[in-house]
């Protein structure tokens, strides 16, 4: 009988499990016919992970066949793999001061790649551009400055970045991860909210100070044009602007949302591009999806806010930190 049990209790055990892997989320509109290409029809949004205060910066490592992402007010990086669901990767991953307290967003933000394979992290609390000085399958909390000044003051908490193809880095630098997240915070040396680049050698050129709040940023093919985008409820937008040498030119709207219906959640965030020019934006509502014209192709409308989203090597696959939730969204086979 006890046997007969405790193999009841494994059976219900395994459904619950199973179930909890396959809660879908969410749905896709369809504005153009050209989002069939892109998304199948069917397709939904899985929850994968959950339970997070927020989480931020999703990045597919194809090299260990694993997502990591960050959950902000936490300290801390996660992984997710298909074979053994979600684990502590790193902490802390943004604020190493272990003897000052402070509150807000103390983590890492966004999350990438350098040209040579390694971790580049946006450090909210240590208010800098790092990269782990460790192998992506033997994580550990030992960083190496990249940036963390412009001509002698902290940056306030970078947020999110990019690299082009010749090894040099673009990222954006607005006040969420100050404790008051806001422009006159005693603690913000910078005046303005920055978009900024470094260059191979250490220097580091301003490239955009008008946005009130510069947030996700990605190249169009080529890193010839340069979209970033703008969280601040005054200009909701994506901004697209022409990359010349050290300076941007010929800025203008990309996308608004100016007008996106009221009570949805989100701004636009950070955003991910494929190799065809797909923009993959996170904005009111959930994910914004359009060509690289600006034409709106679709949305996958959530109904918590997403803050960024990664895809796959394969470029099949979208995933989402999207507040508590982290999603994986197969876009086609």
């Amino acid at each position: 009988m006890k046997k007969l049990l405790a193999f009841h209790l494994l059976l219900i055990t395994m459904h619950c499990s199973l179930h909890a892997q396959n809660k879908m989320i969410g749905t896709v509109e369809r504005i153009d016919p050209a989002l069939d290409a892109i998304i199948k029809p069917g397709a939904q949004a899985e929850i994968i992970a959950e339970g997070f205060n927020w989480c931020e910066g999703p990045l597919w490592l194809e090299k260990i066949n694993a997502l990591i992402f960050s959950d902000v007010p936490e300290n801390k990086i996660y992984k997710w793999t298909a074979a053994k669901g979600t684990e502590l990767y790193l902490m802390p991953s943004g604020y190493t001061d272990t003897v000052i307290k402070r509150k807000g967003e103390m983590g890492s933000n966004g999350l990438t790649l350098d040209n040579k394979g390694r971790l580049v992290l946006c450090q909210d609390g240590d208010r800098q551009m790092a990269w782990m000085n460790a192998p992506l399958a033997k994580p550990a909390p030992n960083f190496v400055h990249i940036a963390s000044k412009y001509k002698g003051l902290r940056f306030s908490s970078p947020n999110d970045a990019v690299y082009n193809h010749n090894g040099e880095l673009f990222f954006t630098d607005p006040p969420y991860g100050l404790e008051t997240q806001r422009d006159d915070d005693p603690k913000k040396e910078i005046k303005f909210n920055g978009v900024y680049k470094v260059k191979k050698d250490g220097t580091v050129i301003l490239l955009i100070d008008t946005l009130p709040r510069p947030n996700g940023i990605a190249f169009l093919p080529g890193d010839k044009k340069l979209i970033v985008a703008c969280s601040d409820g005054r200009k909701p937008n994506w901004y697209v602007y022409d990359v010349k040498g050290d300076s941007l030119t010929n800025g203008k709207i990309f996308y608004s949302t100016v007008g996106a219906p009221k009570g949805v959640k989100g701004a636009p965030d950070g955003l991910k591009v494929d190799t065809k020019g797909n923009v993959f934006a996170s904005g009111p509502g959930g994910i914004w999806i359009f060509n690289k014209d600006a034409k709106l192709l679709g949305k996958l409308h959530l109904t918590e806010q997403a803050s960024n989203c990664a895809l796959s090597s394969d470029e099949k696959t979208l995933y989402i930190t999207n507040d508590m939730y982290v999603l994986r969204f197969k876009m086609r086979d």
